[in-house]
């Protein structure tokens, strides 16, 4: 598997190409503000040609692009349902305060939006590509695994040492502890954590050195009814 990728603009949004090998189709994961060029330059090096766009939320800082990227190579955006409206509205995902830091500015969907969900498997570009719905920084977080690679573009849900925040709108702390019980902490150590921000990591390290997947693994045990 061939997976490129770079941090984009001021919030350094990690944008990620993955295709099956060089000169084949690819897919684009999360382009962020001022991506396009980036893409672009990633595209030529390894003769790529993209199908699809995956979002593993909504955020601003993941969306920026998505609309150009899409028009200019005419292929679908994929992202939960219930991050779409954040395509159009990127406000309505940040506190009042951070909104006001984007009033001037106007997004679009793009012209093919499809929506995912969790379990889903998406075979794109040669690619198998699991779906998790990981709710907790945003309601229609998702992350995605290569389970044939062990590999996962986690978006913001699990860092190098720590998680996504929660205390943005539909953002919620018990249910991200949730997801990382029942969607990280089940995969094998040597999986890679290709995240959202920052440097890459694999579910043993974060295992044992993560603080909040500790407090996360009393959640992933059987529920009691009550």
């Amino acid at each position: 598997m061939l997976i490129a990728g770079f941090p984009a603009g001021a919030f350094q949004t990690n944008c990620y190409v993955v295709a099956p090998a060089a000169g084949e189709e690819c897919v684009i994961v999360d382009p962020g503000q001022d991506a396009t060029d980036g893409v672009d330059e990633l595209l030529r090096e390894h003769r790529l040609k993209p199908v699809a766009v995956l979002l593993t939320h909504g955020h601003l800082d993941h969306v920026w692009s998505v609309a150009p990227v899409c028009g200019a190579r005419d292929v679908p955006a994929w992202i939960h349902p219930d991050d779409r409206h954040l395509l159009s509205d990127p406000a309505a995902g940040w506190s009042d305060t951070s909104a006001q830091l984007f009033g001037g500015l106007t997004l679009s969907e793009p012209d093919d939006v499809r929506e995912l969900s969790d379990g889903a498997v998406l075979q794109l570009a040669g690619l198998e590509l699991v779906v998790d719905h990981t709710p907790g920084h945003t309601r229609g977080s998702v992350s995605f695994r290569s389970p044939a690679d062990e590999i996962m573009f986690s978006g913001d849900l699990l860092f190098a040492g720590s998680i996504g925040r929660s205390d943005l709108p539909g953002g919620d702390y018990a249910t991200i502890l949730r997801s990382l019980a029942t969607k990280c902490l089940p995969l094998p150590d040597d999986t890679v954590v290709l995240p959202g921000h920052g440097p890459q990591t694999t579910i043993g390290r974060e295992r044992a050195v993560n603080p909040y997947l500790k407090e996360a693994a009393p959640h992933a045990g059987p529920t009691r009814g009550i």
